[in-house]
């Protein structure tokens, strides 16, 4: 198990790109299962979730071409379809969060597929309902397996998956992408309501648009899909990832710095740069670039009638779940306090120890809600030694090293390479002290 060695205080400056979205990559990467034909898919970023994906892909039999850094191509011509129902092929999908994403393709494509429980991060439970619901939906049968420890769905003999209207129970971003994705080759119109409509799945349809798929409501959530016989093939460019967007944010406002993020694609960033800005940072957009200045003081807003802010994760284009740890390290030295509300998953928010042993002021009220004292920084934090129990915890953690007063080391760190592609080579370059060990 690796470690970061941080030596914290060292201020920021320069420019940074973000890496391609890690979640629209592990949906588009899994949609060229849909196709024989060729499909090239550029700016992928290069993180251990997003390997193992490809991984998993070839070992399906997709034949994998890396052109060069970020840039590949698939072809699924020649798929194994024993290997997809072996008791090896579910275990490897078990150990990776990603792996949901290849259900719906394998499903409408070859009318079977295995679902396991959800692996990856250690952040509560993951409902899997809206998926399965969806593909049953659609007339795929369900029964559980306790030898492959896995729901086995599949269709039924001469039979094919039937369009159908459905209500989603939540606003799932990786439910929705999964039943897009089979709802495309299945017959009849399939219409998606209280569909999630993040970027990352607007991407997804127009892709699957250009490989031939028929789709209305792109961006809306109400979808609706009309089944085709095949999708062809296509490219397709990621987007920048919004998560690393706002954990430089923060990282520049932990420590004073000024630095600009590059080409970020401003329009999807959401609610991102407001609730930045509500936290006190003074960020500008320069075209498409995001500029963080120097600050003294970082100032939280409160509600117009004077009461303490109140901030939540919610469906798009609401707060990402997936940026509340980042909020919460980075208000520990803003002036002023803030309620942080994070309503997906019940263990998210257990890292906040760490922040506290590390001179934080945090009150954790329940397993969902924090608030948060800062400390204008007049006090710095201090260094400490923690183990990294997710991806977005882990980065949390990070940035609050890097601001510490000595040296913190953070273990497990293969949960932040799971999201962050070399995150220490490219801080290391803007003037942080991180070494990998």
């Amino acid at each position: 198990m690796s470690s970061f060695v941080i030596e914290g205080g060292h201020k920021l400056s320069g420019t940074i790109r973000p890496q391609g979205a890690k979640n629209e990559a592990l949906q588009v990467i899994s949609a060229v299962l849909l196709t024989k034909e060729k499909v090239k898919i550029s700016n992928i970023p290069e993180i251990l979730d997003v390997r193992n994906l490809i991984l998993l892909l070839e070992g399906m039999g997709v034949k994998v071409t890396r052109h060069e850094k970020g840039v590949y191509t698939f072809q699924a011509d020649e798929i194994d379809t024993d290997y997809i129902a072996s008791a090896d092929f579910v275990g490897k999908c078990a150990k990776l969060r990603g792996s949901v994403m290849v259900v719906g393709p394998l499903l409408t494509r070859f009318r079977k597929a295995y679902f396991p429980k959800p692996g990856g991060d250690q952040i509560g439970r993951r409902r899997v309902d809206t998926h399965i619901l969806g593909f049953m939906n659609l007339g795929a049968l369900q029964e559980y397996d306790t030898d492959k420890k896995a729901f086995h769905l599949h269709v039924p003999e001469g039979e094919s998956l039937q369009g159908k209207y459905m209500l989603l129970d939540e606003a799932s971003v990786t439910g929705t992408a999964n039943i897009v994705m089979a709802a495309c080759l299945a017959k009849g119109e399939t219409i998606i309501y209280n569909a999630a409509c993040e970027p990352y799945v607007q991407q997804l349809c127009r892709m699957l648009v250009r490989m031939g798929a028929r789709i209305e409501g792109i961006g809306s959530n109400l979808l609706k899909i009309n089944g085709v016989e095949s999708l062809g093939g296509t490219e397709h460019k990621i987007l920048p990832d919004m998560i690393e967007i706002g954990s430089f944010i923060a990282m520049a406002a932990m420590n004073r710095s000024s630095l600009t993020i590059k080409d970020v694609a401003y329009d999807q960033l959401g609610m991102i740069p407001e609730a930045f800005r509500r936290l006190g940072v003074n960020l500008e957009r320069r075209g498409d670039d995001i500029y963080i200045p120097e600050q003294e003081s970082y100032v939280i807003d409160s509600f117009l009638d004077g009461s303490i802010l109140h901030m939540a994760d919610a469906p798009w284009p609401g707060l990402s779940p997936d940026l509340i740890s980042v909020i919460i390290v980075m208000a520990t030295q803003c002036r002023g306090s803030v309620l942080v509300h994070q309503k997906m998953f019940e263990s998210r928010l257990f890292f906040v120890d760490k922040l506290i042993d590390m001179g934080a002021q945090i009150i954790l009220c329940d397993p969902h809600r924090v608030v948060v004292v800062g400390h204008d920084h007049r006090y710095q934090l201090r260094a400490g030694q923690m183990a990294s129990p997710d991806i977005r915890a882990g980065i949390a953690m990070l940035i609050a090293a890097m601001s510490a007063k000595g040296t913190s080391v953070i273990s497990n760190i293969e949960q932040i390479d799971r999201g962050y592609e070399e995150i220490d080579v490219r801080l290391n370059a803007l003037g942080a002290r991180i070494s990998r060990q």
